[in-house]
C-alpha cells in the first residue's frame, strides 16, 4: 500500500482575478475560463430537448450539469512541457511531443532537492546549491529520477508580489540535472526559468544572450521533462517515494495539465 500525496495546483477560474494587470499572459497558465452550466437551466433546457419530455417528467425538474473550458492553454497549471516546448530539435533529432511519451515515462522515483536556502527572488539557483541539496538529501541522483526543486515558493499566495517574481533555474543548473541522469525536473514555482522581466533586464543591461530562457533551451542538449507549478513539496520525504504525472492524452501538443501524485509507502 502507498500513502497518496497530491502535488497538483487547482485551476480556479477565480484566481484569473489576481493575475496582475501587466502581466495579463499569465491568465493562460494560471486557470482557464469556465462557463458553469446548472441542473435547473441548461440541463433541464438539454433533456427536454433531447428527449421530448415535460420538465416536470424529470427528478426534481433537473437535468445534468455541465461545464464548458476555453482560453485554456496546454500550459495551463500544473503541467508537463514536452521536449517540443523547448525547440524544433532535441539533442539532433525531432523533439518529441506529449503524445510521443510513455506513461512509464513519467512514473519514476522522486528526489526532492530542498534549496531553498540559496533560493533568492527572481535570480537563478546556482549550481553549488544544487550540489549541497544533493549532499543533503542522502544519495546522488540517478539515470530515471524526478528531480522536485523546492524553492520556497509555498509561503506565497497567487496574487503577492513574491509568487511572481520566483527563483529560477538557469541553462547550467539543469545541464548540471540532467547530466546526472534526471529525466524530470520539477519545480514548485510558476516557471522553470528566472521571471521573464528578470532575464529580459540581464540581456538588456549585458547584450548577453545567454540570459534569454536558459533553462529550457537546455533541453535541446539533453532531453529531460519540465515540470512546473507543483505543490506540497514540503509533504515528501528527500527521497524514497515514486512520482507519477498524468497528463491528459492530447496529440502532438508541446505540454499538457497533468495530475501529479507522489506515492510514498506506508
Amino acid at each position: 500500500m502507498s500513502r497518496i500525496i497530491d502535488l497538483t495546483s487547482p485551476l480556479d477560474p477565480h484566481d484569473l482575478d489576481l493575475v496582475p494587470p501587466d502581466m495579463p499572459d499569465l491568465a493562460l497558465v494560471i486557470a482557464p475560463k469556465i462557463d458553469y452550466h446548472t441542473h435547473d437551466a441548461w440541463g433541464r433546457e438539454f433533456m427536454v430537448a433531447s428527449f421530448g419530455c415535460d420538465p416536470d417528467d424529470l427528478p426534481a425538474r433537473e437535468g445534468p450539469a455541465g461545464e464548458v473550458m476555453h482560453e485554456i492553454s496546454t500550459h495551463c497549471g500544473t503541467h508537463v512541457d514536452a521536449p517540443l516546448h523547448s525547440g524544433r530539435l532535441c539533442e539532433g533529432r525531432p523533439s518529441r511531443t506529449i503524445s510521443d511519451i510513455a506513461l512509464d515515462e513519467l512514473y519514476r522515483p522522486g528526489m526532492v532537492l530542498d534549496v531553498r536556502p540559496w533560493a533568492r527572488p527572481g535570480e537563478a539557483i546556482p549550481v553549488e546549491a544544487l550540489e549541497q541539496a544533493v549532499k543533503a538529501n542522502g544519495r546522488d541522483i540517478q539515470d530515471g529520477d524526478a528531480i522536485l526543486i523546492r524553492t520556497g515558493q509555498e509561503r506565497y499566495r497567487l496574487g503577492e508580489p513574491e509568487y511572481f517574481d520566483y527563483p529560477g533555474m538557469s541553462g547550467a543548473g539543469t545541464r548540471y540535472l540532467t547530466g546526472r541522469g534526471a529525466t524530470i525536473l520539477g519545480t514548485d514555482a510558476i516557471g522553470w526559468d528566472r521571471p521573464i522581466p528578470r532575464m529580459r533586464r540581464a540581456f538588456q543591461e549585458t547584450g548577453d544572450a545567454g540570459h534569454i530562457w536558459d533553462g529550457h533551451y537546455a533541453i535541446q542538449d539533453k532531453e529531460a521533462l519540465i515540470v512546473q507549478q507543483l505543490v506540497n513539496l514540503g509533504a515528501l520525504p528527500p527521497t524514497g517515494f515514486m512520482v507519477g504525472f498524468f497528463p491528459l492524452k492530447l496529440t502532438g501538443t508541446s505540454a499538457s495539465p497533468t495530475r501529479a501524485v507522489a506515492f510514498l509507502p506506508e
